[in-house]
């Protein structure tokens, strides 16, 4: 007899792994199946995996899933297209997480650049991404609203299924381990079971917190706004940073801004900031975003009148600066996790890997059958960024008086070559056969605050 088109079922007849509804006695045809017992009108759903978040962590994480064959379901609090407030430059270890996602040819669609303009103290240094036998050497400028749609629709392909506007508000917790989330969508709450939970729902990671998740305040926490502006460079093969900000009177300013073109007859216009500066809390980052449009190069044209919009801010927790980042049955990645580069505010990638090896240590679980599996993504994190990290650290914590920032960027602009290395450094693009890439940053991390004059 042909096969009947309900998934688990084969002509009536349910197929191994279904289970009865615990109300009904009715076996769950599917994941949606929806309980007719008056005692309940709940909806019983069983997964390998309950995504929560479908931004670059969780999108990555649903589509390694569901390539490796297991019932994926992601909940997005929004519905796509939808605004994010970031750079949106993707560096080359983006790209190259987005071309093993099979991405490549929708990429290229967008503006791609070669490096990184930079510039401070009157000088100006156009740095190519380096060659390294892991990553292109090139990046692309793709805004979020297109690119999140995207990733997200790549792990539908890959057999994942997304629930747009859906909120995962509150974890499930059965015989004291958490088996899902209870999920409001289409104005009703609903509980939604799964093996296994890919925690991904940003930096404010409300249902981290709910798990017992906490940042660790040490940590360098960056400030970020952006907005933009249409400009007649718009199309440059270069995305370009500026390290010696100032006023409108010449005063140094604390953070760094930047310039992406957007390819799109725009230009993404922003200005960060690390708490390890002593003042952080007194800066008001939208007073830091308006001088800096107004001291921004003229050729630009970027101004009031050429703003598409109000910008828009957020914070960025770095270095790996939330945890646990395991329980039983759940991990953590991408922003919820804290994993914002200290040393350039960049998050996309670090989300895309981690949300990859988060895929592969709940996989094993699963095939395990053992939630123990999930430990080895805390050492496969460790292993990743453990020393990469520590060295963001120290260097952030060095450059949080204003006056280092501006002796090291001094010293650092005078050299080409110096500048090319710190480049690799601060994009984590160390090549492999360089000896002793973490041993090295620290060495560079201890030369340049070791050239700073002492009385700065």
């Amino acid at each position: 007899m042909p096969p009947c088109a309900i998934d688990r079922f084969e002509c009536g007849v349910p197929r191994a792994g279904a289970r009865p509804c615990v109300h009904d006695g009715t076996v769950a045809a599917r994941p949606d199946h929806k309980c007719t017992s008056a005692r309940c009108a709940v909806t019983i759903a069983e997964w390998d995996a309950l995504v929560v978040g479908a931004g670059p962590a969780g999108a990555s994480a649903a589509y390694w899933l569901a390539e490796r064959g297991h019932r994926v379901l992601v909940v997005e609090k929004k519905r796509f297209p939808r605004e994010k407030t970031c750079g949106d430059g993707l560096t080359p270890r983006a790209v190259r997480q987005l071309h093993d996602m099979g991405l490549a040819e929708p990429l290229a669609q967008f503006l791609r650049f070669d490096g990184l303009r930079s510039i401070a103290h009157g000088v100006t240094l156009e740095l190519r991404w380096p060659d390294h036998p892991d990553f292109p050497p090139y990046g692309y400028v793709v805004r979020r609203r297109d690119l999140d749609e995207k990733v997200a629709e790549r792990a539908v392909k890959a057999g994942a299924t997304l629930w747009p506007a859906s909120e995962a508000v509150s974890p499930l917790v059965e015989d004291g381990l958490v088996t899902g989330a209870a999920v409001r969508r289409d104005g009703t709450t609903q509980p939604v079971r799964a093996r296994y939970l890919v925690v991904a729902d940003g930096a404010n990671s409300r249902f981290g917190r709910a798990l017992g998740v906490v940042r660790d305040r040490t940590y360098p926490l960056g400030m970020a706004i952006r907005g933009y502006f249409a400009s007649p460079f718009h199309d440059e093969p270069w995305i370009e940073s500026h390290l010696d900000l100032r006023d409108r009177e010449g005063r140094h300013l604390p953070g760094y801004g930047w310039v992406f073109p957007a390819g799109d007859g725009t230009v993404n216009v922003g200005v960060g900031l690390l708490s390890t500066f002593s003042g952080w809390k007194d800066v008001n980052t939208s007073v830091l975003m308006d001088e800096f449009v107004a001291t921004a190069p003229a050729r630009w044209e970027i101004s009031p009148e050429t703003s598409c919009g109000a910008p828009t801010g957020g914070m960025l927790p770095t270095g790996g600066s939330a945890a646990p980042s395991v329980g039983p049955t759940w991990v953590v990645v991408g922003d919820a996790a804290g994993s914002v580069n200290p040393f350039n505010g960049e998050g996309i990638s670090v989300a895309y890997e981690t949300g990859r090896l988060a895929a592969a240590a709940v996989s094993d679980a699963i095939a395990a059958k053992d939630g123990l599996a999930l430990a080895r993504y805390v050492d496969a994190v460790e292993d990743a960024y453990g020393l990469y990290w520590k060295v963001a650290r120290a260097f952030v914590a060095a450059i949080g008086n204003p006056a280092v920032m501006r002796e090291l960027t001094r010293i650092g602009m005078q050299s080409r070559p110096l500048m090319e290395w710190v480049l690799r450094i601060m994009a984590n693009l160390l090549r492999p056969d360089e000896v002793g890439p973490a041993e090295a940053a620290y060495k560079m991390v201890a030369a340049l605050v070791a050239a700073v004059p002492a009385s700065v």
